[in-house]
């Protein structure tokens, strides 16, 4: 699976014109089902991004995580995120996982969010969403955790 995490002052994703989701200082978590991803690699993806300590601490050096700070987590899904550039100029997304898989390993991922976390908010699965977001830093991570006998 993989995530590109971005530590926002606020972030909030639209459907048809319509706020589906909203989060204050915390992760903007784009997420992406990979063919061969299961729910063990959407756990071992959430327990990172919950885990990684990428928000500063009281001498300003990235030392607290997202759990540390009690920000919020913004989690979209995003097949985009498999694009293999590696020939010509147009993206092949055949990397990403059927979206029926998508949408289940995504689901799981969220289900175990809200476990884990008390502010999860979400986009829509397979919308046209417009995401709005005021990037903190700029921070920027991109995270890929790879099926068991796979590579990252």
């Amino acid at each position: 699976m993989i995530a590109l995490l971005q530590r926002v002052r606020e972030a909030r994703v639209e459907v048809a014109g319509q706020v589906v989701g909203r989060i204050g200082a915390g992760l903007l978590v784009l997420v992406c089902a990979e063919q061969g991803d299961s729910e063990a690699e959407a756990e071992k993806l959430l327990a990172k991004v919950l885990k990684l300590r990428i928000f500063s601490d009281e001498a300003g050096k990235m030392n607290r995580s997202v759990q540390d700070v009690g920000g919020g987590l913004l989690v979209v899904s995003q097949f985009t995120l498999a694009a293999d550039t590696r020939g010509g100029n147009r993206p092949s997304f055949t990397q990403a996982a059927a979206p029926a898989e998508g949408r289940r390993l995504y689901a799981h991922f969220v289900e175990r969010a809200r476990e884990a976390h008390p502010l999860v908010q979400t986009g829509e699965f397979a919308a046209e969403m417009q995401v709005h977001l005021v990037n903190d830093g700029p921070v920027t991570i991109p995270l890929r955790i790879a099926p068991a006998g796979g590579q990252a």
